[in-house]
This record gives C-alpha cells, structure tokens and sequence, in this order.
C-alpha cells in the first residue's frame, strides 16, 4: 500500500501469515498496562498479589514445560555456518523459513497480535537502537514495558524510518515440539515460537540486546556485551566506572546492586546496569557505556535483604514475579528469601507446598522490575553519552585456580584472559559440583557470530582506544582445603573494587605473577574485616600445577576455533606457559620479589 513505512509493511505481512482476530498497536501508556494488567487478572495469566504490602505486584505462572532459555532450540541463521561457529547452533535461513515459517501460520487466530515499538537504550542517546516486537502474548507486552522504552516514545523515532530489528514471537502451543528461537543476524532479524518465557519472548533481551548486538557491534565497530556497569564513588565525591562479565551464578547482579560495608570511609557503589552493557568508542577516545534496558529481570532464588538489600527493596512495588510461591497472605515468596517458610505455603505450580516436597519456587524463577525503583540507580544511568569505563571485569566460580582478584598486563592479555574463562558448576544446578565449562567473557551463549572472530574484534577494540580501561579477573569463591568459602563475598566485595580504583589511577601495591598482577600482601584495605591468619595468603596464591592444568584445557577449548583463533590469542597462551614454567610451587604476593 502507498505511503506505508517499513513497520506498517512487516505487520501487514505478518498479520496475513498468522491470521489474529484483532491488532493492538501499544502506546505505552499508563492506561494501556493497567488495563492489560486487569485483563490477564480476569483469565487468570496473572494473580494479584497482596496490594498492600506489595503494591502493583502480581504473580504469573508458565506452563511447567517453559520455565528457562531452551538453549539447545536456539539458533543462529547464518549464510555460512562456520560463520556462526562451533559454539552456535547454526540453521540455514532457508530451513529456517520453510521449518519454522509454517509453525506460524495461524498461530494467532482467537488471539490479539500486538505490535511493539521499543527503544533499546536512554530514548536521546546516539547509541540506542530500535526494534519492534510482534507477539501475541499480554505478558510479553507487560514485560516489555517494564523492560525497554517501550510505545509512543519508539514510534515517534520509527517515524520515516526502516531502521528497526524487526521480532516475531507467538505462543503457538507452548509445545517444546514445536519451539525454536531463531536468530538472523545478516537481515537483523529474530523470530521465535513456542514459548513463553522471558528470555525466550522478551525479544528485546539477550535475542536483540546480545545475540544480535553483537553481529551489528562487530560490524559498526562497538561492543554488546553481557555486563553489568557499575559506579564506585570515592571519598571525594569522585565517580569511576565500571563494567562486569560473569556467568550464572556468579554474583553479577549482587555486585551490581552492592551496598558498601565501607560507606563510612566514602565508599559507595552506584547501579547503571545489572546485565547488559553496548560499548563504544566516544569522541575522546574512551570507551563508554549504556544501559540499553530500562527494567530488571532477576532471578529471584538467592535473593535476600542479606545478599541483595537493593533488589529486594526495587522488587516491593510494580513488579511481575514469574514462577515463585506465594504465602497465605499473598506475598511471594522464594527460597533464599526467609530462613523458614511459612505454613499454607502454594508452589510454583499452584499446590500446597509441602517440607520435604520440591522447591517452592522454580529454581529460575523471575521478577520484572523498573530499574528507576532501585535505590542504588545511577544519576547518570540515562545518560545519552553513556558513562566512561575505566576497568572490565571477568569473573567465575573457581573452587582452587583463580586468585581473588589478578589485573591482566595488557587490554590484548586482557581479552586472552576473557577468552579463556570459565566457571564450575554447583550441585544444585547440574548434579555435579565443580565441572568446568569455559564461558568467553561470559557470552558463550549469546554470541551471534563464530567466537574466534569476536575474540578478534575484541583485540581490535583495544586499537580504537586512546585509553583502552584496565582489565581484571576476580573470583568471590576460591575454598580452602576443607572446602570453606575463603573470601566473605557480598558487600565485602568493595574492598576489591578500591584495590582496582587504585590501580587504575596508577596507585595500588601489586606484585607480579605468571598470571598477572596480584595485589600486594597488605595491598587490600581491610578496615573492619577480621580474617583467619594465612587467609589472604591463600586467597592470592598461584598454584603453578593446577594453572598448567588450566593452560592445557584452555588449550583444548581454542582448538575447536581452529585457523580462524586469533594469533594474539595463541600467542598469550604461549606467553603463559613460559611464565609459568619459570616459578616454583606455590607463588604467593609474600613470596614474590618482583613488584609493580
């Protein structure tokens, strides 16, 4: 039809193909949610919550069968499959539309399709990007509200323009038969059926934010990246940046929200982001970062006034709770939240909740909160311009290998660090307790693109940089011999953070290892903090056999990248093992002659 746009064309397209009883452009209003809100309260998609205690909360159970990222459905379409790469599933787009497309043939029909602009990022940035979501799900809608820019603020920009990553998403049937999340990372286009679930069908999340992000990052020359960006403020009023890759399980979104045992000295830790950061190169030659998400989508097992003070208070009002228990009051109610769960407890699932019965919430239950509502937000965490990095994270769980925390020599060591990281895993998720998966900076399952050329492009960032940001690995969880946590963790985890404020301004008492720079013996602040002699010690020691161990599986797992692994990544590699094989065993800073 003449005078249509590009947006107005796909939804024609679109509607013709999966055949819906009504079509709902969302403005985003205030109206509009609540009046989604009362309509999935009617047919029961959502159950309200105590308004009293937790006003504008309610409560959406999923089907037993959709309760997490189905990983194994998720693809990347790609002309060429090398290049989505050997960590990728790769499905050719043309088996892609003829499988896939057909599911979606009437898929809508006794349903409402609605249309979805959204903006990615603060809606005045240059940085930001736009996409547009079809679905025909309330809750979806409802989620992305909360989660993005989301209605009349993303038309308006959409106005004469095609630039937009377009994303279908239907129901279907909810049959794990027939689901598949489908990326098409050349035509920036994502299509996924079959599930309901937030990361699944919240399209703008790791599907654009990341998985297709990443395609285009490389491509314009900017980073989108699994991170949380955090502000830690010194005592002079002085604010410095940073950002954060760690896989599940590993403390991100904690760090993100930490409260400083130390705020009596003038420490304190802003929130900009809690996981995902685009990064790009500003005008001065720095790199900077935004927040492309407007909401929170936590994981609520865990979380507690203990090790999240921050969340939970953001999580109080205006929030969706997905798969969590409820109390016979109405409040919900997740393990890790109370010691001792109260009588007439329901599950997940609807049912009573017996003690000794499965757990009360779904180990991956969700909240969806407004991250304006966390009261350690960032005044800056909108801003147009992003705010400057100066240091990059990477963090796993390690149990015996990896120091408290070691800076890295270089932004290419850097990334050679980043690129062979990995994390164990815990009982409670897999049946096996410290089996090590390698996790590149965290996005082994949302690169969209072979992880050899993002290693690439990950060194080639480093030339783009008048002042690349220091780069750092920190582990919160190294045991002792009996199994003990060494390090207290949580907001004990500040002390870390100063130590790396310090190094970055080019102050902070380091000693060089094969590895990298630890800090020194008495290079921690540790006002307040009473730990059992030898601790630290231990906590910065380098075992020289189990970091040989660690080069030869980092090896094996750079194998499978074959000529396309970056030469700066084999030549790191060689690089440790030279240093290693140079020390004696153990190295503590103590024993360590040579300092920075």
């Amino acid at each position: 039809m003449a005078g249509q746009t590009g947006v107005e064309r796909w939804v024609d397209e679109v509607a013709r193909i999966t055949r819906p009883d009504r079509i709902h452009w969302c403005d985003g209003s205030e109206g509009e949610y609540h009046k989604l809100i009362e309509g999935m309260v009617g047919d029961g998609t959502l159950i309200r919550l105590n308004q009293k205690s937790y006003p504008g909360c309610y409560l959406h159970r999923s089907n037993p069968s959709d309760v997490a990222r189905t990983e194994h459905l998720t693809f990347i379409c790609t002309s060429r499959k090398e290049d989505a790469g050997p960590t990728n599933n790769w499905m050719a787009p043309k088996e892609a539309r003829e499988r896939v497309g057909k599911l979606f043939e009437g898929s809508m029909k006794g349903r409402t399709m609605y249309v979805i602009p959204y903006i990615m990022g603060p809606a005045g940035s240059p940085y930001s990007k736009l996409g547009v979501e079809i679905t025909d799900s309330p809750y979806v809608v409802a989620n992305m509200r909360l989660m993005t820019r989301m209605g009349k603020v993303a038309l308006d920009r959409l106005s004469g323009s095609n630039g937009f990553v377009p994303g279908l998403h239907s129901l279907g049937d909810l049959s794990p038969d027939r689901r598949f999340i489908l990326h098409f990372p050349e035509e920036r286009l994502i299509w996924s059926i079959g599930s309901g679930y937030g990361g699944n069908a919240l399209l703008g999340k790791k599907c654009y934010a990341l998985r297709i992000a990443s395609w285009m990052g490389r491509e314009g020359g900017w980073l989108a990246e699994h991170n949380m960006i955090i502000g830690l403020e010194d005592p002079t009023g002085q604010v410095t940046y940073i950002a954060g890759a760690f896989p599940s399980a590993c403390g991100k979104t904690n760090l993100a929200m930490l409260v400083s045992p130390l705020q009596h000295l003038g420490y304190k830790v802003w929130t900009v982001g809690d996981d995902i950061a685009w990064l790009h190169v500003g005008p001065d030659g720095r790199l900077r970062a935004i927040n492309p998400e407007a909401g929170f989508f936590g994981v609520a097992p865990g979380t507690s006034s203990k090790t999240n003070p921050n969340m939970m208070a953001a999580a109080g009002r205006n929030t969706i709770f997905t798969n969590v228990g409820v109390t016979p009051g109405g409040e919900p109610w997740w393990e890790g939240k109370d010691p001792t769960p109260p009588d007439g407890l329901i599950d997940w699932k609807g049912n009573r909740w017996a003690p000794g019965a499965e757990k009360a919430a779904h180990p991956n239950s969700r909240f969806t909160v407004p991250a304006g509502q966390c009261p350690s937000i960032s005044p800056h965490w909108e801003d147009d311009d992003g705010v400057p990095i100066s240091a990059i994270l990477f963090g796993g769980r390690r149990a015996r290998v990896a120091p408290l925390v070691y800076q890295s020599y270089s932004w290419q060591h850097g990334v050679f660090v980043g690129a062979g990281m990995a994390s164990e895993t815990t009982a409670a998720a897999t049946g096996a307790v410290g089996v090590t998966r390698r996790d590149p900076m965290a996005m082994l399952p949302f690169c969209g693109y072979n992880m050899a050329d993002y290693f690439g492009h990950w060194v080639a960032m480093g030339s783009r940089m008048k002042h690349p940001p220091a780069i750092f690995h920190v582990n919160w969880f190294r045991k002792d011999a009996d199994g003990n946590f060494l390090w207290p963790g949580f907001g004990e985890n500040v002390r870390v953070l100063m130590w790396i404020l310090d190094r970055v301004r080019g102050r902070g008492k380091a000693v060089e290892t094969p590895i990298g720079f630890v800090p020194a013996a008495d290079g921690l602040e540790m006002d307040g903090l009473k730990l059992p002699a030898g601790t630290m010690q231990e906590l910065l020691s380098i075992d020289r056999d189990a970091w040989s161990k660690e080069l030869e599986d980092q090896g094996k797992f750079f194998e499978q990248f074959g000529d396309r692994l970056p030469n700066e990544m084999r030549q790191e590699h060689a690089k440790l093992a030279q240093r290693l094989s140079r020390v004696r065993v153990p190295l503590s800073p103590a024993e360590t002659s040579k300092g920075s």
